[in-house]
């Protein structure tokens, strides 16, 4: 039937073979001949509404008609001609609808592109229509502005939820105390949760109080009290993140990955860090410093040398307002130690990672790692052993350490 098949109800098959039955040869002939150019017309019109591919990703290479962009599933050639259309997405306002006119020139490796196209059959090519671009630039200028906005907030681990009052405690931990803030949302207040496999800040998705549970990473920016008890939300941001520590058993640089024998559970666990946003190595005087401040040795040194500040925990800005103050002073402390890839990753040594909540037994990403913690390991083992005697069983082992109790803003 010229290419076409029809498939109808068996009462109306019926009428119509007995209509053929009945008819000359001519109007058969032109009844087959109107349904071929109605099922070509259709067959027309479906392809011409293919709706166009949206990719995102970051530019990996720019040559004269082709930008290779590396995306969640993988590298994308993306084809560009004299129709394809670019745009330029504002730091200040990062909204497609905000976007004003670019050019080619503009993009180089490094940079985001949204792009728009009919995507081949092979998933590897997209012809563009419109390029949408956000520079590293600007995307580092805008983040500069949010972690800003975020600086004066709070940061800790949640302790409760009371849905009937919509009131979080949350435990923000210092390196010799921690203390209890008990955070309230404003009326407009917007809540965002990190994505499972990511804790970048642009993948972290719209949520709910509901969402939030015992246990989670969260930051919140808005308001403090006068005493620093309590806080009233503009936003908050939350994740289920856990952190586990152990020794290195086997390194693969090449592949991103290390296999460690965690310290609780005596497994060996792959641990994958493609996804690390903060990998780092404490110098040894002060992982001792840091286990000596957490195991109650008040009056000992500052992190940061010299003597704690008035009104302020040992590693901390000072409390404005009493407890609750910034948490910047142990974030910077934390970048200020070295950077490390997992080739200067050694077989024996302790390393502690942060991981998903819901993240496997046997296989986990790592989105932060910290190296030369055997300190901080040991006097979390002491705490687990005092804590099973009083039990009469083994203790849980807690890694308290500081910087690595959840993420928050970008």
């Amino acid at each position: 039937m010229i290419g076409a098949t029809f498939v109808l109800p068996l009462r109306i098959k019926y009428i119509v073979s007995k209509w053929f039955m009945k008819t000359s040869n001519l109007i058969r002939t032109l009844f087959l001949l109107f349904m071929a150019i109605g099922a070509s017309s259709s067959s027309f019109s479906q392809t011409a509404a293919v709706k166009p591919t949206v990719a995102t990703g970051d530019v990996v290479s720019v040559a004269t008609a082709k930008i290779v962009l590396q995306t969640k599933d993988g590298t994308l050639d993306v084809i560009l001609s004299e129709k394809t259309e670019y745009k330029r997405v504002p730091p200040d306002n990062p909204s497609l609808k905000a976007a004003v006119a670019s050019t080619f020139g503009e993009i180089g490796t490094g940079d985001k592109l949204i792009v728009s196209g009919i995507m081949s059959d092979d998933k590897k090519t997209l012809p563009a229509r419109s390029v949408y671009l956000m520079t590293k630039s600007d995307i580092a200028q805008r983040q500069s502005a949010e972690a800003a906005r975020w600086a004066s907030g709070i940061k800790g681990r949640v302790a409760s939820v009371d849905p009937t009052t919509g009131q979080i405690k949350v435990e923000i931990k210092g390196l010799m105390n921690s203390t209890t803030v008990v955070v309230s949302a404003k009326p407009d207040a917007k809540f965002k949760r990190y994505a499972s496999n990511s804790v970048k800040f642009s993948d972290a998705k719209l949520s709910s109080l509901s969402e939030i549970e015992a246990g989670d990473g969260l930051q919140a920016r808005g308001d403090r009290s006068a005493d620093g008890a309590s806080f009233m939300a503009e936003e908050v941001i939350s994740g289920g993140f856990r952190t586990i520590g152990g020794a290195v058993k086997s390194v693969d640089a090449a592949q991103n990955q290390v296999v460690i024998t965690e310290e609780q559970s005596k497994k060996d666990i792959t641990v994958d860090l493609g996804g690390v946003v903060l990998m780092k190595k404490v110098p040894e005087e002060m992982a001792q410093r840091m286990a000596g401040l957490q195991g109650g040795q008040a009056g000992g040194p500052r992190p940061g040398g010299g003597p704690p500040a008035s009104g302020a925990s040992p590693g901390n800005r000072p409390a404005q307002g009493g407890p609750g103050g910034p948490r910047g002073g142990i974030d910077e402390m934390l970048e200020r130690f070295p950077d490390i890839t997992a080739a200067d990753l050694k077989v024996g040594e302790t390393i502690a990672i942060v991981t998903s909540k819901n993240s496997g037994t046997d296989r986990m990403t790592a989105f932060k790692l910290l190296a030369g913690i055997e300190p901080l390991l040991q006097l979390a083992r002491a705490r687990g052993a005092t804590a099973g005697g009083q039990r009469g069983g083994q203790g849980a082992l807690s890694l308290d350490i500081p910087g690595l109790d959840g993420f928050g803003g970008p």
